[in-house]
């Protein structure tokens, strides 16, 4: 196990094959001088996204931390990837949902594509989260398959009640939440986006 702060993060999961936990980091704030800490996040990749990557091969982690364009690659890569995002400290899902549709949103905005149909899609997500209550432990999970330009969302709360899904299927809503979780200098954890890019300067220099 990796830990995170005093969370946990298994080394591998498996969704449609198995992926390798190549990032890690929180999410904080500062308030009157206290770190504020509220999620741990774990970034798993097929490790086949090395073969994508070749281009940065001899990059150091923090030279490759500071490059959008490697982390519009990683986004890009076709492979699989998963978010598995720990609550540290509680917080209302109608919180955190506000949070990710304001940055999603945002970034839709700049390049032109924020469309009601994009509207419709993060409402939805919004929803989705809105009505649930991030406990400390409760863990959101986002899948992004290879194979589309699609997304599912995932949430569970102290392992007693079933796991709750929803699909994302607006491709531009799913790739800036990617970019809100994996896009570099602009990214929401600049944590996890240093141990992702030190994770992968070391397997592209193998």
């Amino acid at each position: 196990m990796v830990m995170v702060d005093d969370i946990s993060f298994p080394p591998h999961i498996t969704t449609t094959k198995p992926l390798s936990l190549l990032g890690y980091g929180l999410t904080d704030i500062e308030i009157h001088f206290l770190q504020i800490k509220f999620t741990a996040i774990g970034v798993y990749i097929d490790p086949e996204i090395v073969a994508h990557l070749q281009k940065w091969k001899g990059k150091s982690g923090s030279e490759l931390a500071g490059d959008d364009d490697f982390f519009d690659s990683v986004i890009s890569a076709p492979v699989d990837k998963y978010l598995r995002i720990v609550v540290i400290k509680e917080i209302k899902g109608s919180q955190y949902g506000v949070q990710l549709e304001s940055a999603v949103r945002d970034r839709l905005a700049a390049d032109d594509k924020y469309e009601e149909e994009e509207e419709e899609a993060l409402n939805q997500i919004v929803e989705f989260l809105q009505l649930k209550y991030f406990k400390k432990d409760s863990v959101l999970t986002f899948s992004f398959p290879a194979t589309s330009n699609t997304a599912e969302i995932g949430f569970s709360s102290e392992g007693k009640e079933e796991p709750k899904t929803m699909k994302v299927e607006n491709g531009n809503v799913v790739e800036m939440m990617k970019k809100w979780y994996l896009g570099g200098t602009t990214a929401y954890s600049p944590s996890t986006i240093l141990s992702l890019a030190n994770a992968l300067s070391l397997e592209l220099s193998k």
